[in-house]
């Protein structure tokens, strides 16, 4: 079975972001933004990263809300910027909401990258998504 893989959009071009992407191999990537519809997100944004997705590189994007944050934690997390509290609070929320049944098991076996606005993934909300995956199907994760 192919790796879990996570991406960040913020501090990377667009060639850069597409260009890794498909250096995976992937065949999915898997929305997991509270707010991907926002002019923040850029080139990212929901309606244009499905298009540049599929016509660049033949991934296709799905968008998985159930592994998103709520707006309530999101906002606790930036108010306290206590870490602890978030992980084990979101990790509350993906054991509640089970979201590995919005994910279909020849997603994982083609590919699957999950997004989120975070440079790096130690302090955001896909590190432990593919954690709680990687629990689940036993993938290997590799964050890009």
């Amino acid at each position: 079975m192919k790796p879990i893989y996570t991406i960040g959009f913020t501090q990377k071009t667009a060639e850069r972001f597409f260009e890794t992407l498909g250096k995976s191999g992937a065949k999915y990537l898997l929305d997991i933004r509270l707010n991907n519809t926002s002019q923040l997100a850029g080139y990212t944004k929901k309606s244009d990263l499905k298009y540049f997705l599929k016509k660049l590189l033949d991934i296709e994007y799905r968008e998985v809300p159930e592994f998103a944050p709520t707006k309530e934690l999101l906002k606790g997390y930036r108010r306290s910027k206590d870490w602890g509290s978030y992980e084990q609070s979101y990790s509350s929320l993906l054991a509640e909401r089970l979201p590995e049944k919005a994910i279909q098991r020849d997603w994982l076996e083609q590919g699957i990258v999950l997004l989120c606005s975070e440079a790096k993934p130690e302090r955001c909300h896909r590190r432990l998504a593919a954690e709680y995956l990687s629990k689940i199907f036993g993938n290997q994760i590799i964050h890009l």
